[in-house]
């Protein structure tokens, strides 16, 4: 009855924090990108990536040379069941966007196409460009062009700034695993590899809504 009691806190505590606004604000992210019309990531991408990542919010700024720091999510998908996992938490540090002048806050997507990229980027850090291979993705509903930029690069980037998405070179940047922000939402402070992998820590709300729009955009 006691672990009854302890488990519904915890459940009761994810659905209320930053954790789970997190993931509500990669979940719009999601959303507000596929009704992007011809600025969309073309869905033949999504249909074949391994993981998206999502970092809602990101700030970046300075005057030529940039930065920028954020938190977000990774969720992959298995291929037997076709099903994705319930989101990992990360940190995104440093690096730049290129020029640049003055600041402002955007929304980052990595969509990652194969298994070295993906097994890459959910280590304990992964520094994008030295790790693995990122380029800026294509959009728009037609993929065929970006055959060539899809069969290169183990991960494409797009961003979203005031509104508009675009793909996006990122260099330098870290991404780290978020654990303490795990055991905030799952109770146990799992790394990225357990929650995605080895599917643990449940899926407590708003998991079911983020999973629900990657099933729905990236079948």
């Amino acid at each position: 009855m006691k672990t009854l009691f302890v488990a519904l806190l915890i459940t009761a505590a994810a659905q209320t924090s930053d954790e789970a606004k997190r993931i509500s604000e990669s979940t719009v992210v999601i959303e507000e990108m596929m009704a992007a019309g011809d600025k969309a990531i073309p869905g033949a991408i999504l249909e074949k990536a391994e993981a998206i990542a999502v970092f809602p919010s990101l700030l970046k700024g300075g005057f030529v040379i940039g930065g920028q720091r954020g938190r977000g999510i990774i969720s992959v998908r298995d291929r037997k069941s076709g099903t994705w996992s319930a989101p990992a938490f990360l940190t995104i540090t440093g690096g730049s966007f290129g020029a640049q002048i003055g600041a402002q806050a955007i929304d980052l997507i990595l969509v990652v196409n194969n298994q070295r990229g993906l097994e890459q980027l959910v280590k304990n850090q992964f520094k994008i460009g030295a790790d693995a291979s990122v380029a800026a993705g294509p959009i728009g509903r037609d993929a065929s062009a970006a055959t060539d930029i899809q069969m290169r690069a183990q991960i494409l980037s797009y961003s979203r700034s005031r509104g508009l998405f675009a793909g996006v070179t990122v260099n330098g940047s870290t991404i780290r695993q978020d654990r303490d922000a795990n055991e905030r939402f799952y109770g146990t402070a799992y790394r990225t590899g357990q929650i995605v992998f080895d599917r643990l820590g449940g899926a407590p709300e708003p998991v079911g809504t983020w999973r629900d729009a990657l099933v729905k955009y990236a079948k």
